[in-house]
């Protein structure tokens, strides 16, 4: 996600720019304190495990940072490494601190990554969603996202079968 290096937003004081290595400290905090049954397939992380390895670098994460602190992050990769589907970027990866939100930092979070996808190339972004975050799929919704199909009780999370929702959004003007 090189095209986008860092914007400043009009209306405060919030930043969105691309991760550098020597977030991964703060950036694993926050992965650590968003964690919920609500949103994530995986099982908790530790607070000291690393974000960034060989399949997660720094340049696939945006970053929102407001007053010289990472308050969310989303990740958008190629969603298979095909040739042939390298128009399609998948979110894989979205946070934000719970000290702010309400305040639209996801909504530019994902408009920042569709920009930058696009921008590379991308004609569509994708998504995997839980059926039961009603919260995130309202985001999504509301920044242009549809559901294109589901995987009925696909993961037992928490003693309960929950449904995995595909939805995408084209990036074409």
């Amino acid at each position: 996600m090189h095209a986008v290096s860092m914007t400043r937003m009009p209306d405060d004081d919030l930043i969105i720019r691309t991760a550098r290595s020597e977030d991964e400290r703060e950036l694993a905090v926050l992965n650590h304190a968003s964690w919920s049954f609500l949103s994530d397939v995986s099982p908790e992380p530790p607070a000291e495990d690393s974000v960034f390895d060989e399949r997660h670098t720094p340049e696939q994460f945006l970053l929102a940072v407001l007053e010289g602190r990472i308050v969310g992050y989303i990740r958008q990769v190629p969603s298979t490494p095909l040739v042939c589907n390298r128009h399609v970027r998948q979110i894989q990866g979205l946070a934000v601190d719970g000290t702010v939100r309400g305040r639209g930092i996801g909504r530019r979070l994902v408009e920042a990554a569709c920009a930058a996808a696009r921008a590379e190339g991308a004609r569509k972004m994708s998504l995997r969603v839980l059926g039961w975050n009603a919260p995130a799929r309202r985001l999504y919704e509301s920044c242009g996202f549809v559901v294109e199909g589901s995987l009925a009780e696909e993961f037992l999370i928490d003693g309960r079968y929950v449904d995995d929702i595909w939805m995408a959004r084209p990036l074409a003007d």
